[in-house]
């Protein structure tokens, strides 16, 4: 890509970005490497991955190589995708700005405020773009809808509701066995996903309750800089029978869902690539930035510890003797 990059970013700017890929789960295997092989403004250097045997599967099918050496990746390339649990990716996210990499980053950047901070302020430091692929940001369809109600005045309430079934029991999704999902569930999961839209339309959160629901149900209230109130209910545990996505907006227009299905992922990445080459050929900063991503994951860390302390405080069902 031809670029006049701003102060502190890398002078390289070949014709086509030169991107590796960080990760080798499903994620990276169905969704980022067929996309950055695809990129008509990619070059696809290489995989690296803490399995190198599964990095050296995904190098192959997609005409690549396979590093062991995390830093030499990072050398070989203008940008970098992280497909990786979120507390593995910031560090290596840091790592990658200081190196002059520009940033593709996954949601949540880290389930820690302070590891999202890091990444934030490190690709800022360095002069680096960033990007966090939040996927309804992106998707066609609903990345044109989230605009169009941004533009809009006038909105009252929100309900976003996104419940999967993926550790309900007869569950065969490949992500299932994912440590960090069981281990954090769908607040961290799937709620950057309900954040990313009502954020940039109903404006920053300023007060938050959550309270818990079966299994990993989180349900949170939200309310908004703009004085508009949502509510959003995640779970990763619902039957698939009552499985869905959704956004639902109220106000002085009237109502508005979110459309649904909104493509594949492959593409929604695609357009996730672009978005960061643009940003870094221009110096612009992307909406979904790692400094959105961090005020995500700060939402997200509070809500986590009201559900805690809301735990903590619920009464004990009564036992009989």
């Amino acid at each position: 890509m031809t670029t006049t990059p701003p102060a502190g970013t890398p002078a390289h700017t070949p014709a086509r970005a030169r991107i590796g890929l960080l990760g080798t789960g499903p994620w990276a295997d169905r969704t980022q490497a067929p996309a950055l092989a695809a990129h008509p403004g990619v070059d696809f250097v290489g995989v690296w991955g803490r399995r190198p045997e599964a990095a050296a599967k995904i190098a192959e099918a997609h005409g690549t190589r396979a590093y062991d050496d995390v830093d030499a990746l990072f050398a070989d390339c203008d940008a970098v995708a992280l497909a990786l649990p979120p507390d593995v990716q910031a560090p290596l996210a840091v790592r990658a700005a200081r190196a002059g990499c520009h940033l593709l980053l996954d949601k949540p950047v880290a389930t820690s405020a302070d590891g999202a901070r890091q990444v934030a302020e490190a690709a800022e430091e360095a002069g680096v773009a960033s990007v966090v692929f939040f996927t309804l940001r992106f998707a066609t369809g609903t990345s044109s809808w989230v605009a169009e109600q941004a533009a809009a005045d006038g909105w009252f309430t929100a309900h976003a509701y996104w419940l999967g079934a993926l550790f309900s029991p007869d569950s065969d999704s490949v992500y299932a066995a994912s440590p960090w999902r069981g281990e954090k569930g769908a607040l961290w999961d799937v709620g950057p996903h309900a954040l990313s839209v009502l954020l940039p339309v109903l404006g920053d959160v300023t007060h938050l309750t959550a309270s818990g629901g079966r299994a990993d149900m989180a349900h949170l209230a939200l309310r908004h800089a703009s004085g508009a109130s949502s509510t959003a209910t995640l779970s990763l545990s619902a039957p698939p029978e009552a499985s869905g996505v959704g956004v639902e907006l109220r106000g002085a227009a009237g109502v508005t869902t979110l459309p649904n299905p909104w493509g594949p992922g492959a593409e929604s990445f695609g357009a996730a690539i672009d978005a960061l080459l643009e940003s870094a050929r221009t110096g612009t900063p992307h909406p979904c930035d790692a400094r959105f991503g961090l005020r995500v994951t700060e939402i997200l860390e509070q809500a986590d510890a009201a559900l805690t302390a809301a735990r903590e405080t619920a009464p004990r069902p009564a036992t009989t003797a």
